[in-house]
């Protein structure tokens, strides 16, 4: 799909979840086109306007602003509505594509050593409410941010701008997004970095309260897949994990009748009551992976809380493998619809996200916290 049609399939900035999901390999499905969803073009801010009931309003983006300050470094803008689609690109034809101001990073195009491009995230496009498009999978960051002593919810960042871009096409191309509380007490940044191999996201929270931020939350990613029933994950084994019920985010996809029911309160990060969560962490049941190369054909919906920095993927459908890494984090999660999905299905992905569930990342005062996670590539090294 060329960069207009792509980028006209996000002329809302409203996104909101539903288990009806076109295939990710056509992003849109038989019954629908970008004309279905979508009004001419200059009518587009005028017949989707901004969701009043946001919890943080999307303010609008001045495109052209962009792309006075921003092009070059291997970085190109395209409108969409209202929204704006970033794509990086590198020399050597690896490719990273961006919405603002969700965030959400929908594909990453790496290089393989046969000389073609493949794509190593899972995405999928279909009509939410009013008709509006929604996009789940990719890459997104879902995180919770407390203050108070009782736990209560204070803020959950859901508003990106682009702060800055550096970096040279022939090497390596960096984008910065901001945000903030409003009253300027927690400030985020997000740093995107597309290298030859290898795509990382990291996080920057930095506390000015004058009391400790507590932040619990993931970063997730869908690796497209052939099929789980094909796929493994390598270098596990030793790992300490519990099964727990499927959370969910505003951007992740999964099946309607998954066996994991409703998880944490529906939509994560607007996790459920205290009491909800201090019963999840109590009947937790710790086990211990005993397969250095675990199939994923099971439905699985599993937190790791002491695993390896590192672990790679491998399916043999696609003949692909992919390495996921973090720092920071304590905690990794597994999820996978198993093998029940159609091979090469809306569902053939499975999910990985770098996580503080059970144990939240806590900054004092005045601090700042790091943390990140990247997808590699071996491919290049075959």
């Amino acid at each position: 799909m060329n960069m207009m049609a792509f980028s006209l399939l996000f002329c809302s900035t409203r996104f909101i979840p539903t288990p009806f999901l076109s295939t990710a390999t056509n992003l849109l499905s038989p019954q629908h086109n970008c004309a279905s969803f979508i009004p001419q073009k200059k009518q587009c801010k005028r017949e989707f306007p901004l969701p009043a009931v946001a919890s943080v309003p999307y303010e609008p983006i001045n495109f052209e602003y962009l792309q006075e300050e921003f092009s070059g470094h291997g970085v190109t803008f395209e409108e969409a509505c209202g929204s704006c689609v970033v794509k990086m690109e590198l020399r050597n034809g690896s490719t990273v594509t961006m919405m603002l101001p969700s965030g959400l990073i929908t594909s990453y195009k790496a290089l393989m050593w046969h000389g073609g491009k493949v794509e190593l995230l899972h995405t999928s496009v279909s009509e939410g409410e009013n008709g509006d498009p929604l996009i789940q999978g990719g890459v997104s960051l879902n995180f919770n941010f407390q203050t108070d002593h009782d736990g209560e919810l204070s803020w959950s960042p859901t508003n990106w701008v682009l702060h800055k871009i550096h970096g040279k096409p022939r090497e390596s191309i960096q984008v910065e997004l901001a945000t903030r509380t409003p009253d300027d007490k927690i400030g985020l940044r997000y740093i995107v970095t597309l290298e030859k191999d290898t795509l990382n996201s990291e996080l920057k929270i930095s506390n000015r309260r004058s009391l400790p931020l507590q932040v619990t939350g993931s970063i997730l990613n869908h690796l497209t897949l052939s099929s789980p029933e094909a796929t493994y994950a390598i270098g596990l084994e030793g790992s300490s994990y519990c099964s727990i019920p499927l959370f969910e985010s505003e951007f992740m996809l999964s099946p309607k009748d998954s066996s994991q029911g409703e998880g944490f309160g529906k939509v994560f990060p607007q996790w459920s009551t205290k009491s909800e969560n201090n019963g999840l962490e109590g009947s937790q049941v710790n086990n211990e992976e005993i397969d250095n190369y675990k199939q994923l054909s099971e439905e699985l919906s599993l937190l790791y809380t002491e695993a390896p920095r590192s672990f790679t993927v491998i399916d043999r459908g696609r003949r692909n493998s992919v390495s996921v890494g973090r720092s920071g984090f304590d905690e990794m999660y597994l999820f996978s619809p198993g093998s029940r999905v159609e091979i090469y299905s809306k569902y053939s992905y499975i999910c990985v996200g770098q996580a503080s569930i059970l144990k939240p990342i806590i900054i004092s005062p005045q601090d700042v916290w790091r943390g990140e996670q990247f997808i590699y590539n071996p491919n290049l090294d075959a």
